[in-house]
């Protein structure tokens, strides 16, 4: 994918230090945004869409008002807005930068909701009810190291397994209200038993062709066949049992990348409201003065090539969330009849 390695994490890649040999404020304004404005011409997914001429114009317009680099960085968001850019960020020293696109407030969630992401909840694995599976799976953007990705996925696979093994569970609910993204990496190894020795997804080009697929197999996460990353596993997998997944508005990035590795499994259903809508692979491109932005360039698919704006579940659950009593939650009260029929 023209010299870029595909991440779905806004961390992941070392940092290309670029020194300039510059004279003036404007000689470094100049720079910056030029290579800002090569960098999305040569790699955003969309740029074919885009009247550079016309960005080009309006923004040169703006930056001859600035004397000072830091203050000229005012102008990115415009650069992101013309250019519909809603899943890049830049990210220069304590600054991190986007476009003025509307994102959900915390009044388009439940009070339940709210409060429980006011916790910063973290990953939970548990017995609820009559012995189903409970795994709660936020967004994952402290694993930014092979190293450190291997180590996490390894302890939440861990603990899944230990459930598994200890307990006669019925079925599982996996929860991503609270999966805003990060790295989906340790998150689909962490599911490697449900998902099994599978293509679990793919990255397409803005003309819809399969460009890259991701897959699992015997505990290794593979990129087009190259191995990214894996982790130990033991006993039998879970590819047959019943999984129920929940979604809200604050799914998004690889949290929607999560639910699309299961959204074609058997004995599957997608529960609760549409994802955020960021589905769109990202890459880390690093830009002067230690800057770098994350670039959009490709869109995520299921296993079978199928791009999604946003995923949209199979039972719609609108702000019925119940984080104090989960049996009393309109969403695992649904995933309960799910795995309940037919036992």
């Amino acid at each position: 994918m023209k010299n870029y390695q595909v991440l779905i994490i806004l961390l992941f890649c070392s940092t290309i230090s670029k020194a300039q040999d510059l004279h003036t404020s404007q000689d470094s304004i100049r720079t910056f945004f030029g290579e800002l404005i090569q960098t999305m011409k040569d790699g955003y997914v969309y740029k074919d869409e885009v009247n550079w001429k016309d960005v080009e114009t309006k923004l040169n317009r703006n930056l001859n008002e600035y004397s000072d680099f830091s203050s000229s960085l005012k102008e990115v968001p415009l650069l992101f807005d013309l250019t519909k850019a809603d899943h890049s960020r830049l990210y220069y020293k304590e600054l991190l930068i986007s476009g003025n696109f509307k994102t959900p407030s915390i009044n388009d969630f439940s009070e339940q909701w709210a409060k429980k992401y006011k916790t910063n909840p973290g990953f939970e694995v548990k017995l609820i009810g009559d012995n189903y599976g409970y795994i709660l799976m936020p967004g994952i953007t402290d694993a930014n190291s092979p190293k450190s990705i291997r180590r996490l996925a390894q302890q939440m696979y861990d603990e899944i397994n230990n459930l598994k093994s200890q307990k006669d569970v019925k079925g599982w609910i996996i929860d991503l209200r609270f999966n805003t993204g990060g790295n989906c990496e340790p998150m689909l190894l962490a599911f490697y038993d449900f998902l099994g020795d599978n293509d679990i997804w793919g990255v397409l080009g803005e003309d819809r062709r399969l460009q890259s697929m991701i897959s699992l197999n015997n505990g290794k996460y593979n990129y087009d066949g190259k191995n990214q990353g894996r982790i130990k596993t033991t006993g039998e997998l879970l590819v047959n049992s019943k999984v129920a997944v929940i979604t809200n508005n604050a799914t998004g990035s690889s949290g929607e990348i999560v639910a699309l590795a299961f959204k074609p499994r058997s004995n599957t259903i997608l529960i609760g409201e549409p994802t955020n809508g960021k589905t769109t692979s990202n890459v880390k491109a690093n830009l002067p003065f230690g800057a770098f932005m994350t670039l959009s360039v490709g869109l995520d698919s299921d296993r079978n090539g199928k791009y999604y704006e946003r995923i949209i579940p199979d039972i719609n659950i609108t702000k019925e969330d119940n984080f104090d009593n989960l049996l009393l939650d309109g969403n695992i009260s649904e995933a309960i009849k799910f795995i309940s029929e037919h036992e």
